[in-house]
């Protein structure tokens, strides 16, 4: 759009900017980070002013801006005003940019990469870039070189190679490994070298490399193979590149040894010797023979025959399996027949040739015919194998057996031979008949086959054994049995979804189906269990929390599959071992406690309660103060607060501290809570008098004052708080001409004149004034000497001084200062229990109502003492001899009156 626009506005010089298209090369490595300048447009291309020539008037500022955002240009970062190029965020990785671009090159004004194949080394990213305003437009083609940097490691496409190696091969027979190393990388950076980490002194590798520069490794034979000696080869074959430092991959290549038909069949024996009977029945075994041949597979195969010597009645008396080599008897001998045979046998293997062993039978003729034993089954009989299942009652009858002599000249005797719960017994009133029956009941899971001979043999000693094999049928008559009754488990609590608890594993002694066991969960277990029906795996579908729940106990049941099915049950527990994931928890976030001051030194200020959820060390708790540790200290078991020192409510109030609780577990678990100590006052501060400041100090009053004028005040305060800092003022002793000429205000403790003075009240006035305050249950008090000098004037101060050192003989009158809370205090001594509770209520209300009005009133003294200076002069001179009493005025001061 921006080039049409251009177009649209001057198309002439648009088509003059076109043809003044430049081309930028630039190179820089594969994966480095952000930042990193690429190149400057504006320096490279000269555009400082336009075609070098200084403007004669402003010119607009240049723009540089990529045609459009393709594939390229998310590698890099185009300032628009400087021309200058960086990398992205976006890490250039050459191998990955090169193999996407597959040699495709997208043009349009946009950003593009060329290569000429995925794996060559030339790999461009190509800008198009568009250089503003109008007057300086031109397109700027920036290609940009990737430069590879060794970052990939050879690899193997397989981490197991084969390769197969006839025995025979000659030596220096060279193979090509079918999974050459693969590197990203490109040049020196490829895969240069291979070797192996084992020759095994007969191979080594070789590397040719063809027309495109690939690289294929050769396995070389160097020594002679014998597979019947060696068969296989292991060994690892490492690819190396040509990087600095050089990367390596690696393969285990297995050489196996192929086989060829380099051996013959071979007989351990060249002769042997063998007796027959000439009784022996058809199909007696008479001898075995077996070759060797080293070879393998086909090339070992060993097939047996007779020798072309073997006349044809020996062929046809003994028969040869051609492929065991067994020798038995297929027809019957008489008294015809030779007494010695000589059978030749040839061991045949392929392309070989045949091993000899010669074979000598002697039959040695047998003139009487043995018994004959001729069985009758009962129960069910197969090919010689009889079937009965077990829990057969007791007396099972199998068989009857006949024994006939055939000669009839001899008498014939039967018995059972082997081991077994069976019995063969003269079934009578029959001569030469046998009964074969059970003795007691048979178990399969005890036995399964029994093997039993019954015998006959004749007066001349000759025998006949008929083998009979007893199979025994299962029955569905054993429960799965559980390899444990109790299964105890344990868990830690937070478990992924579906954890595995444990395998049960239950087995049944019966056969087939009859022992085939499934696994049930019983009706007591929680839905949230899940058992494997075929395979007993015990898994939990969600996340166990030890403080919901401890432990589980719940049955599990293993069924048989047989009919009627039988069962066995089997108990599971499973604990809930704890994890450390509950943090110590405050009963309250934020705890008060009321300590009254001078509390003594490590006594008990509070408990504070803290729990844990978990268990063991999890949930053992250790409390700690995290500020204030210099005052305050912790029983870390019981929770207990307490103050190393004793605590004065008038140094400090309150105290805010904080309270840590750390579990025991790794990691530990914290908490926090704010404690709020409160100190409450007691009355242990009597009241302090800040004015006046000195027993010595005095006060000039003119005999013109009039009755009712203020002429001083006793100022004092209480550190305490509440009703221990209410004062009253009193004068409790006075001396003077006439001492009760003054009065003092038990509240604020203004003194003022009663009377007017006269010629004979001049001189020294003393008054001792007591400054109590109303503390439970014992007040405090202070006291003070204001001293008055009713004169005109002060003509001889030293005479002053020197009554004022003088003890005074004052009588202190004890006489209690009549104020407006004494009621209250005679209510609250003489009221019960709940009155007190209530005068205490409106005491401690009024209380900070009268220190707000003392400060109010405090206040307001203050102003009118500055107002009253003017008016009325109050001279206070400290008698303690270190004044000096020239920095006052020698005029003497009139009191005048207010």
């Amino acid at each position: 759009h921006l080039l049409l626009f251009l177009l649209f506005v001057g198309p002439f010089n648009c088509f003059a900017s076109y043809s003044r298209a430049t081309e930028l090369f630039y190179s820089l490595n594969e994966g480095l980070p952000a930042g990193v300048l690429i190149g400057s447009l504006a320096r490279d291309l000269r555009l400082s002013t336009a075609d070098g020539q200084r403007p004669a008037a402003p010119q607009p500022p240049l723009s540089f801006t990529l045609a459009s955002r393709g594939l390229g240009g998310q590698y890099v970062q185009l300032d628009n005003r400087s021309g200058e190029l960086h990398t992205s965020a976006v890490e250039i990785d050459r191998e990955a940019l090169c193999m996407e671009s597959s040699g495709a090159t997208v043009f349009g004004g946009g950003a593009a990469v060329s290569s000429s194949s995925p794996s060559s080394e030339s790999c461009l990213l190509l800008l198009d870039v568009l250089v503003l305003p109008q007057e300086y437009f031109r397109l700027v083609k920036v290609k940009i070189a990737i430069r590879d940097v060794n970052d990939n490691a050879p690899h193997f496409p397989v981490p197991h190679i084969r390769l197969s190696v006839p025995e025979n091969a000659p030596v220096n027979t060279r193979l090509a490994i079918e999974h050459p190393a693969l590197d990203p990388d490109v040049g020196t950076n490829g895969v240069q070298t291979y070797r192996l980490q084992d020759n095994y002194g007969v191979f080594t590798l070789d590397v040719e490399e063809n027309e495109s520069g690939e690289r294929t490794p050769y396995l070389i034979v160097m020594g002679s193979l014998d597979r019947e000696t060696r068969e296989e080869y292991v060994t690892v074959i490492v690819a190396e590149d040509g990087g600095t430092p050089p990367l390596v991959g690696s393969a285990t290549l297995t050489i196996g040894i192929s086989d060829i038909n380099d051996n013959c069949p071979q007989f351990s024996d060249s002769q042997l010797n063998v007796t027959l009977y000439g009784n022996s029945s058809l199909g007696t075994h008479v001898a075995t023979v077996h070759a060797v041949d080293m070879d393998l597979g086909s090339n070992a195969q060993i097939t047996y025959s007779y020798s072309q010597k073997v006349p044809q009645p020996s062929r046809d008396l003994f028969h040869l399996d051609e492929s065991t080599g067994t020798i038995t008897l297929s027809s019957k001998v008489d008294g015809d027949t030779p007494r010695l045979h000589r059978l030749i046998i040839l061991g045949n293997g392929p392309g070989c040739i045949p091993a000899v062993i010669t074979v000598l039978v002697t039959i040695i003729k047998v003139m009487m015919r043995p018994p004959e034993v001729v069985p009758r089954f009962i129960a069910n009989e197969a090919e010689g194998v009889v079937y009965l299942k077990e829990l057969e009652p007791i007396n099972t009858p199998i068989a009857f057996f006949t024994i006939k002599d055939p000669d009839e000249k001899y008498k014939v005797n039967c018995y059972l031979d082997g081991d077994g719960p069976f019995r063969l017994s003269p079934y009578k009133p029959y001569n030469n008949e046998y009964l074969l029956e059970t003795t007691k009941p048979l178990d399969y899971e005890t036995q399964q086959l029994y093997e039993i001979s019954v015998v006959a043999w004749n007066s001349e000693g000759f025998h006949v054994n008929r083998i009979i094999k007893v199979q025994v049928l299962d029955d569905n008559d054993n429960s799965p049995v559980f390899s444990q009754q109790l299964i105890e488990l344990s868990i830690e609590e937070n478990n992924v979804p579906n954890a595995f608890l444990t395998k049960l594993h239950a087995t049944d002694a019966d056969s087939g189906e009859r022992g085939q066991v499934s696994y049930f969960l019983g009706p007591d277990a929680p839905s949230y269990f899940s058992l494997d029906k075929a395979t007993g795996v015990l898994t939990v579908s969600t996340q166990l929390d030890r403080e919901e729940k401890e432990k589980y106990r719940y049955t599990v049941k293993a069924v048989d599959s047989g009919f009627p099915p039988r069962e066995s049950i089997a108990t599971v527990t499973i604990t809930v071992l704890d994890k450390n994931d509950n943090s110590p928890r405050f009963i309250n976030k934020d705890f008060s406690f009321f300590v009254p001051e001078n509390f003594p030194g490590f006594g008990e200020i509070g408990v504070i309660s803290v729990t844990d959820a978990d268990a063991g060390q999890n949930g053992w708790v250790a409390l700690s103060v995290l500020n204030g540790s210099d005052i305050f200290v912790i029983d870390t078991g019981k929770g207990v607060l307490r103050a190393k020192v004793s605590l004065d409510r008038e140094q400090q109030s309150s105290y805010v501290l904080w309270i840590e609780a750390v579990d025991g577990g790794d990691p530990a678990l914290s908490s926090t809570a704010k404690i709020t100590i409160l100190l409450l006052d007691i009355n242990d501060n009597p009241p302090l008098v800040l004015f006046p400041q000195s027993n010595m100090s005095y006060l000039l009053v003119l005999p013109s004052t009039l009755p009712g004028s203020p002429i001083t005040e006793v100022y004092a305060v209480d550190k305490d708080t509440g009703m221990n800092a209410v004062i009253a003022y009193s004068i409790i002793g006075r001396r003077g001409p006439r001492p009760e000429s003054f009065r003092i205000d038990p509240k604020t403790g203004n003194i003022t004149l009663e009377e007017s003075l006269m010629q004979n009240d001049y001189g020294l006035y003393r008054l001792l004034v007591k400054v109590s305050d109303h503390g439970y249950p014992e007040p405090l008090h202070s006291t003070i000497m204001v001293n008055l000098f009713v004169n005109d004037t002060v003509s001889n101060e030293s005479y002053i001084e020197s009554l004022l050192r003088k003890e005074p003989d004052i009588s202190i009158e004890e006489k209690q200062p009549q104020i407006s809370i004494e009621p209250a205090h005679k209510k609250m001594e003489s009221a019960s229990c709940m009155p007190t509770l209530v005068a205490l209520s409106i005491i401690s209300l009024g209380s900070i109502a009268l220190v707000t009005g003392m400060g109010i009133y405090i206040c307001l003294r203050k102003g009118k003492k500055h107002h009253r200076a003017d008016e009325n002069v109050e001279v206070q001179i400290p008698l303690n001899g270190r004044i000096n009493l020239h920095m006052l005025e020698k005029k003497p001061m009139e009191i005048s009156n207010i």
